[in-house]
């Protein structure tokens, strides 16, 4: 289960290595790592506060604010990126997060049926 949850993590180290050797721009791969620390920074954050929220409304409002606003800081840091550089290392941030985001939200779906329950969540074996 660890794995899983933190593939992300390891493609992202598995990136380094396929950067330098393909020659792509190292500025390219240092964006997409810190912006995806950022990503899973904010969402264990907001994610601890979502679980600690009694009042439903209250959860979906959390969720709902940190994955609208880790899209646009992401989208945002990642123009700002390659605009004030060259095309390459805006590029290859931004493929590689995509990357990222696409194994993190597929090892989370995998992942949800296996998650202990939270409030007002059944639990797996219901």
């Amino acid at each position: 289960m660890i794995l899983v949850r933190n593939l992300d993590l390891a493609v992202l180290a598995l990136a380094l290595p396929v950067f330098i050797v393909a020659g792509l721009p190292l500025g390219g791969y240092a964006t997409a790592a810190v912006i995806w620390a950022m990503w899973r920074g904010i969402g264990a954050y907001t994610d601890r506060k979502a679980a600690e929220a009694d009042e439903p409304r209250k959860v979906v409002g959390i969720a709902t604010g940190s994955m609208i606003g880790r899209g646009w800081l992401m989208g945002l840091t990642l123009l700002g990126v390659g605009l004030a550089t060259n095309d390459d290392v805006g590029l290859s941030a931004a493929v590689l997060s995509v990357v990222l985001f696409t194994v993190s939200f597929t090892s989370r779906m995998i992942l949800r049926p296996f998650e202990a329950s939270g409030p007002g969540r059944p639990t797996p074996t219901s």
